[in-house]
């Protein structure tokens, strides 16, 4: 591992535990055995680390998902969304840190304040709100899903799913026992019902 990608995983790891506001850059360089200077030299100023922590978050979760869809194949787009749901929250759970960091307050203040860090995160979020409303245009298309506004539908089938996965990131509830219930839900709201 090159000294680069020590910083940038080191520093995932403490931003995750403690948050962004809460890492001082010397406590980087103590936990990743280098002078506070090798990390400037690699990253300018501690925001542009943590841009490329996020740059490194939106490509893992596309890498991912691109992977899930060429190994999956799916009968219908209910199917495919339900796919979706249930490996949107795996990766919730075997990426913790990463979801830790997308899902502290920090990092919503540092996106309302500056633009690259607003449009990394949000390109994020809509790689994920994209492959759910892909899936209810293709369900639509084959009958599985019923005729709905598609865009505003995929952001309240993710704001369900990523609240559960709120819930798992931070250990506040048992959000694997939510997962039947959440699939069914989607279901009944999705499906196309018979005339």
């Amino acid at each position: 591992m090159s000294k680069r990608e020590d910083i940038l995983h080191t520093a995932t790891r403490l931003f995750s535990e403690r948050g962004y506001r809460n890492t001082a850059i010397a406590e980087l360089a103590k936990a990743t055995g280098v002078a506070e200077g090798t990390i400037f030299y690699h990253f300018k100023t501690k925001e542009d680390l943590f841009l490329a922590i996020l740059e490194k978050l939106r490509k893992s979760l596309i890498g991912a998902f691109e992977a899930f869809f060429a190994e999956k194949t799916f009968s219908n787009g209910l199917e495919m969304i339900e796919g979706s749901i249930f490996y949107y929250l795996y990766l919730v759970g075997t990426r913790e840190e990463l979801f830790l960091i997308m899902h502290r307050y920090d990092a919503y203040e540092m996106a309302l304040a500056n633009p690259v860090f607003r449009k990394e995160f949000s390109s994020i979020y809509n790689f994920i709100l994209d492959i759910f409303q892909e899936a209810i245009i293709r369900g639509q298309e084959d009958g599985s899903i019923a005729d709905l506004p598609a865009g505003k539908t995929a952001f309240i089938v993710f704001a369900m799913v990523d609240g559960i996965a709120r819930l798992k990131t931070f250990n506040l509830y048992d959000a694997s026992a939510l997962y039947e219930q959440l699939v069914i839900n989607c279901r009944r709201m999705l499906q196309k019902r018979a005339e």
